[in-house]
């Protein structure tokens, strides 16, 4: 008799449970919820199931718990950490749902597409309607809202903001009538302030993504707001980093360096430094837009050794971003601004080759970045085959799609002799 293969615990998912904010018992019912919506049918997946993915005991979970698995993490099974067991391992194909039409249309049979889908999917594992409207909140109800902060800001990363705007949007007028009309501690004030500021600036961000720029200001201050009454001095930095790259894309990176700098000479700093190296990576761009190419590599240098010191196993869920690609790249953001096109293409180049597969959105945009900075060096075939790579990319940024309508159009006018 063959030996039994021994079981080896599936760390892949354990990792992705953790980045998605997904306990055992949350991931049964995103499962059951994705099964419903594919096949039509509710599905039966428990938290025992999930125990025994994790734990290697299954080593390929059955087809109709893969596929809404495969939908959820946007991974094929073995991306996941699942091990092929032979002509079995096939996936059952989802059923066509039915998409209501326009009022006085007949309605129409389509597949599921994934944008839209991943959306509705968000929105449904938020829990939203499990915020309450009265009574007395609790901390208990404090570590739901987390991990739903944790949720949006994974699926912004992955997705973009046009995945999330919405979905972020009304989760704050949730948070907000729960403010005004709950009972609570004041322990768990500040932690409601807390989380109306983390959502204020995730969907600030998204709002940003999306061309919505008056928006995004509004849910900014909306952020600053909320972390000020929430005492929390890291809340307050972001907001006002936040604020700063509004001011930059307004086109006043003067005044988005006079609060990036007012910012770095908060106290608490000295035990955040992840947070000091965005500041410092940040204001690098600003001093380099100013005409300031000596202040932009004493910052970068800055970031990059308070960036050494850091624990990113520790940090908040919204600076996961925040990466050795991630600073990378801000420098190849920063050596634009300053004209040293090389430079820049160089550590754009690096941050694509560092960035980890979950990172969809930044992907996108530094790939749409170095194709503008090949086209800048005069090399429009190489920056159009670049600009090919992030076509058909499910990210939902209109954003970093108009560049790169852009510059695809552009490298074909001059890889053509047109211009």
């Amino acid at each position: 008799m063959a030996a039994a293969t021994p079981r080896q615990r599936n760390t892949v998912l354990e990792g992705l449970l953790a980045e998605y904010g997904f306990s055992h018992e949350d991931l049964a019912e995103e499962v059951n919820r994705v099964t419903a919506d594919l096949f039509g049918r509710p599905g039966r997946c428990t938290d025992r199931h999930v125990r025994r993915w994790v734990s290697g005991e299954v080593r390929w979970p059955w087809p109709a718990y893969l596929r809404p698995l495969t939908e959820i993490f946007d991974r094929t099974p073995q991306q996941m950490g699942f091990v092929p067991r032979g002509a079995s391992s096939a996936l059952p194909p989802a059923t066509r749902r039915k998409v209501p039409a326009p009022c006085g249309q007949k309605e129409v049979v389509e597949p599921v597409q994934r944008r839209s889908f991943i959306a509705a999917s968000l929105a449904a594992a938020l829990g939203v309607d499990q915020l309450p409207r009265r009574g007395r909140l609790g901390v208990s109800d404090v570590t739901r809202i987390q991990r739903t902060i944790t949720w949006l800001d994974a699926h912004f990363n992955g997705l973009g903001g046009g995945a999330v705007m919405d979905v972020a949007t009304d989760y704050l007028r949730r948070l907000q009538h729960v403010l005004d009309h709950c009972a609570y501690g004041e322990r768990v004030e500040r932690e409601l302030h807390r989380a109306v500021a983390d959502v204020a600036a995730c969907a600030g961000w998204s709002a940003h993504d999306c061309g919505r720029h008056d928006l995004a200001a509004q849910l900014r201050n909306t952020a600053l707001q909320a972390a000020l009454l929430a005492r929390d001095p890291v809340s307050v930095t972001r907001a006002w980093s936040d604020l700063a790259a509004q001011a930059d894309h307004a086109g006043r990176p003067a005044e988005a360096s006079r609060i990036n700098r007012a910012a770095l000479t908060e106290r608490h700093l000295r035990e955040h430094p992840l947070i000091t190296a965005l500041l410092h990576a940040r204001l690098a761009d600003y001093l380099a837009q100013t005409g300031d190419p000596t202040g932009m590599g004493r910052h970068l240098a800055a970031a990059e050794r308070v960036y050494d010191r850091a624990d990113p196993a520790g940090a908040a869920s919204w600076l996961a971003f925040l990466t050795p690609a991630e600073l990378s790249g801000l420098g190849a953001i920063a050596h634009r601004s300053a004209g040293q096109y090389a430079r820049a293409e160089q550590q754009a180049s690096q941050t694509l080759g560092l960035l980890a597969p979950c990172f969809t959105r930044n992907r996108a945009y530094y790939t749409v970045l170095l194709a503008e900075l090949q086209l800048a060096q005069g090399h429009a075939e190489q920056a159009a085959a670049t600009a090919r790579g992030a076509h058909g990319s499910t990210v939902t940024s209109s954003r970093i799609s108009q560049r790169l309508d852009h510059v695809t159009a552009t490298a074909a006018q001059h890889a053509g002799g047109h211009l």
